[in-house]
């Protein structure tokens, strides 16, 4: 009784039916000779139109990076007066899927520039198959010094509270964008906290989780094994430190400034065992670490509104956002604590 009350999330049935027609069409596009049927995933893809004009207080516009690339973000920008954090956001999609103005991650962006309120940079990086690691984490990463660079933040966004977050993929870029800002001297910019939810990570090894939950909504152990496949370079296994972050191959943190890091898991995630793991590597790094979980959430469950735990996700980052941002503007230091 107890392995089938952990297999079967309680969900509405406007969710179940969602995230059923996302996995069938995200199986639908996959191909076993490593290709996406693209055309089909684009057709499905529904965007939203940035909006110069404040919508629910939020206004937002699309800012080229490099065109040859097509490197471009989608900036947030709530109508608040007072200094605002800046949150550069990575969306989800398993390297392969989804962009900036994908109509659930403007959603999503939107909420994140009003509640908290921050200014929100959501990145429009490259995609896999067509373009493999390490385009992603470049892409990422050259968003970020391109913020350092640019004179053209809102006046009340100040680049020295910088927040890296995502979800899934874009919480697995987080964290690896965090790892290069580490290395590097800044201007104007201070990454001063990773948000992770649900990052996806993975190795060799099958967790207990993916053996619970091998076919779970939204993410199932058949769709990631492909997605590493198509992302991870020619040759390499899932061992490889972009996917394995805590494991044989990973760099050492406990030497480097790595920001404090909020972790969010769901109970229904096959993925959560990795995302655990990546938690007590950072607090065992010496590191500030947070441990959020939702026992019934499934993989990507902050994307519909209308489950609780969505809203839980918003407050508890938006706290995490306002005490690293105290600490960082010196009103007070957050100890080394675990939640």
């Amino acid at each position: 009784m107890a392995t089938q009350r952990l297999s079967s999330p309680t969900l509405p049935w406007t969710t179940k039916l969602v995230s059923s027609v996302l996995s069938a069409i995200t199986d639908a596009s996959l191909r076993p000779n490593g290709t996406l049927n693209r055309r089909l995933v684009n057709f499905l893809d529904f965007k939203s139109p940035a909006n110069p004009s404040p919508v629910n207080g939020v206004s937002t516009s699309d800012v080229t990076v490099d065109a040859a690339r097509k490197l471009w973000f989608r900036i947030f920008v709530p109508t608040v007066d007072a200094p605002l954090p800046v949150i550069l956001f990575f969306h989800g999609g398993g390297f392969a899927f989804l962009s900036a103005d994908s109509k659930a991650y403007d959603a999503v962006c939107r909420r994140f520039a009003r509640k908290i309120p921050a200014v929100v940079v959501s990145v429009n990086y490259r995609l896999a198959p067509e373009h493999r690691f390490p385009s992603q984490y470049d892409d990422g990463f050259d968003v970020l010094k391109f913020l350092d660079e640019w004179g053209r933040l809102p006046e009340n966004a100040d680049p020295a509270r910088c927040f890296v977050a995502g979800d899934s993929a874009g919480a697995n870029l987080s964290h690896h964008v965090a790892l290069r800002a580490c290395a590097t001297k800044f201007r104007r910019v201070k990454v001063v906290g990773v948000v992770a939810i649900q990052p996806f990570f993975g190795g060799e090894e099958r967790t207990g989780s993916e053996i619970r939950l091998p076919r779970a909504p939204i993410v199932s152990v058949k769709r990631t094994d492909w997605m590493w496949k198509v992302f991870l370079p020619e040759g390499s296994d899932r061992d490889h430190a972009a996917a394995n972050v805590c494991g044989p191959n990973s760099p050492d943190i406990s030497r480097m400034e790595y920001p404090a890091t909020l972790v969010f898991v769901g109970g229904m995630d096959p993925l959560q065992d990795w995302q655990r793991r990546y938690y007590d590597w950072v607090k065992r790094s010496g590191k500030e670490a947070y441990l959020i979980e939702y026992p019934n959430a499934i993989h990507a469950f902050y994307v519909f509104p209308q489950l609780p735990e969505a809203s839980l996700l918003m407050a508890e980052v938006k706290d995490f956002v306002h005490k690293q941002s105290s600490a960082a503007a010196g009103a007070g230091s957050a100890p080394a604590v675990t939640k």
